[in-house]
């Protein structure tokens, strides 16, 4: 099931999809629009309360990730290094079990959305290094 072409499109798929959702939380005036303006609203049509606004610290940490993820993104497409999928599975994995924290203490439902893409990513990225590299650090 998992050869390298696979792995390859997987690892490069999850990049572009990174891409699309990290950079518009990299900035503050986009982060403002896509929390008004696209989360709050999804939201809303699906019946579920609103995202908690956020403070100062939200913000800087929702642009600290949307930096750092945008750039890493970035550097998987540029280097175009299946090795790396590796460590973006683990990167996943650490990813996950935030986003089940904040999903038990109270954090939108829209939530669960990310996270089910989160852990289809990693396993299948994780899987496809333990098949082409067995127990070997890329």
């Amino acid at each position: 099931m998992f050869n390298q072409s696979m792995n390859r499109t997987v690892f490069r798929l999850s990049a572009w999809y990174d891409l699309a959702v990290s950079a518009p939380f990299a900035l503050p005036l986009t982060l403002t629009f896509v929390w008004n303006g696209v989360l709050t609203p999804a939201s809303a049509a699906l019946g579920l309360a609103p995202p908690a606004p956020l403070d100062p610290h939200g913000f800087l940490f929702a642009n600290f990730f949307g930096s750092v993820v945008t750039i890493w993104a970035v550097v998987r497409l540029y280097l175009d290094d299946i090795r790396l999928a590796a460590f973006d599975g683990v990167g996943r994995v650490l990813f996950s079990v935030a986003m089940v924290h904040a999903l038990l203490a109270g954090a939108s439902p829209l939530l669960w959305g990310v996270l089910v893409i989160e852990v289809g990513f990693g396993v299948l990225q994780l899987a496809g290094a333990l098949k082409t590299r067995p127990f070997a650090l890329p």
